[in-house]
């Protein structure tokens, strides 16, 4: 019987348990499958996959190979542009826009300080984010394999970071999403982006030494939470200097 030859480059390796830059693992081909399900039988979910080649040139991922093909498969190279299309991504995505699994919670409210989209909610199962993400054009960030292995999702990232922080820095570094960005101009808890509101309007709804030091406010249209330009925001800046990143907006209220 006649074997098949993949070949794995880069960060693809990391699914394969291996610390080498390049790995060939050759086995028989027993039945007529996709490429595709060839991978990530081998171990990496498709949306880390870059780039796909056999026969002297690009393939997609429902190539079927044949007894005796050598193919090379490479990772996403960053910085990965979402909104330009390729081979293995014929429809790009409109914009930049994440939903996040439970495993990786915490990077949300991250995203959100500094004003992306970051859908989550901790009662989401795989099912979810997955129809969420085809239907929104999403990329899904998660540390769960089987998710990202799911075929309807398109774009994803497989976070080798631990902490939330670091996450961050991943995610913007992978998808060459550069500052001065936007921050806190979206809501740490809904997501919404924030609205501009008259002081007059939440009066009421605020302590007495915000309503005499303050005078510019945002709330959030979804859970009416009310944002300010407070002492929260230096430690904010702090941290975002710290990490190198830039952005400047409201505090959120409590």
């Amino acid at each position: 019987m006649q074997h098949i030859e993949l070949t794995f480059l880069g960060e693809l390796n990391d699914f394969l348990g291996s610390d080498k830059s390049e790995t060939t693992h050759r086995f028989p081909l027993r039945r007529r499958t996709s490429v595709k399900d060839l991978i990530e039988a081998m171990g990496p979910p498709h949306p880390e996959v870059g780039g796909i080649e056999a026969r002297g040139e690009s393939q997609d991922f429902s190539f079927q190979p044949e007894p005796g093909e050598r193919i090379r498969v490479t990772p996403l190279c960053p910085p990965v542009d979402v909104r330009t299309g390729d081979r293995l991504h014929p429809e790009p995505l409109s914009r930049v826009r994440f939903v996040v699994d439970v495993n990786v919670g915490r990077l949300a409210r991250k995203l959100r300080l500094l004003g992306f989209d970051a859908a989550y909610h901790h009662s989401w199962d795989d099912e979810a984010i997955a129809e969420l993400a085809a239907e929104e054009g999403r990329i899904v960030l998660s540390k769960d394999i089987a998710l990202l292995k799911r075929r309807i999702i398109v774009w994803g990232r497989y976070l080798r970071a631990e902490d939330p922080a670091q996450q961050l820095l991943e995610v913007l570094s992978v998808f060459g999403l550069r500052g001065p960005y936007p921050t806190l101009t979206r809501c740490l808890d809904c997501n919404a982006e924030l609205e501009a509101v008259d002081k007059e309007a939440i009066l009421h709804l605020l302590e007495p030494k915000t309503k005499k030091y303050y005078h510019s406010f945002s709330r959030c249209p979804s859970c009416g939470k009310i944002y300010w330009a407070g002492s929260h925001q230096e430690r904010i800046m702090q941290w975002l200097r710290a990490y190198g990143l830039n952005g400047a907006g409201p505090e959120r209220g409590n």
